[in-house]
């Protein structure tokens, strides 16, 4: 499903590209391609603003900007974190307080037994060294290579605020464990997941990508319906829904292509690049 963008900016373009990282900027290679680099340039030398709205934390942000080869801001950890990079500087940061995440990890340990737990923290800067950032639970399965973990006790782990809470159960699905866990939560987090690997992230109640981009635009008089936005899973469904035109990956899961307004091609085929240049080169 292919359709022209509506007329969002004054130019009838989007004045805003935000666009997720794995699976969607980046190819199976975790690389950008060339096509898709020159797409971005060009959609930037026209006007448009370019932001990055991801899972990853801000550390995580740097091999991006060198691959991009210019620092756009990013809305990080789902929403959670808004992050310059061009500075090192975490602008603001939604977290959950310690007395939430002793009430999440009693409600995982129901809901989930036999599920591992792990935080993310936040400095002023994406690596403080006087804060260790992601710190897990003895037994933690990490889904991907994490050399930055930190393992502390149950209880060291969730005395500190932090902006996500992940949830990590090997061999399971993740979308049946978002389902056990939300039964038993409600609205008083928001429960998402960017691979079905058997993990989870658990960040405060209302926060999302679309949030965080929606207070990341806003000082720049730019509307939430002046964007186009790419993404391939869960976690950024409400952000595909929100703004003005929502683009799924063709690798996207399920539920993201039904819920957006266009399919591109997949990430290892330069989907994002495709729509860029039919609105950005026409």
């Amino acid at each position: 499903m292919a359709e022209a963008v509506s007329m969002t900016g004054r130019s009838g373009r989007p004045a805003l590209i935000a666009s997720d990282v794995d699976g969607t900027l980046l190819d199976d290679n975790e690389a950008i391609t060339a096509r898709t680099r020159a797409a971005v340039h060009a959609a930037v030398d026209s006007g448009a603003h370019f932001v990055l709205a991801t899972g990853r934390p801000p550390r995580w942000i740097a091999p991006v900007v060198d691959a991009l080869g210019f620092a756009p801001m990013a809305v990080c950890a789902n929403g959670a974190v808004i992050y310059d990079p061009a500075t090192d500087r975490v602008v603001s940061a939604r977290t959950l307080s310690a007395d939430n995440l002793v009430k999440l990890a009693e409600v995982v340990g129901r809901a989930l037994p036999g599920a591992g737990l792990a935080v993310e923290r936040i400095g002023e800067r994406a690596h403080d060294a006087a804060t260790p950032q992601f710190v897990s639970s003895p037994g933690y399965e990490h889904a991907w290579l994490n050399p930055d973990n930190t393992e502390v006790s149950l209880e060291d782990l969730l005395s500190q605020p932090a902006i996500k809470l992940l949830v990590r159960k090997a061999g399971a699905s993740s979308a049946d464990m978002a389902a056990q866990l939300a039964a038993h939560v409600g609205t008083a987090a928001e429960i998402t997941y960017s691979t079905n690997n058997g993990l989870l992230e658990v960040v405060p109640a209302g926060i999302t990508k679309a949030s965080g981009l929606e207070e990341l635009i806003a000082p720049l008089g730019i509307d939430v319906e002046q964007v186009v936005a790419f993404g391939d899973m869960p976690n950024d469904l409400p952000m595909l829904v929100r703004a003005g035109h929502g683009v799924a990956m063709g690798n996207a899961h399920p539920d993201v292509l039904a819920a957006a307004a266009e399919i591109t091609a997949p990430n290892s085929e330069d989907g994002l690049a495709r729509v860029l240049e039919r609105i950005f080169l026409r």
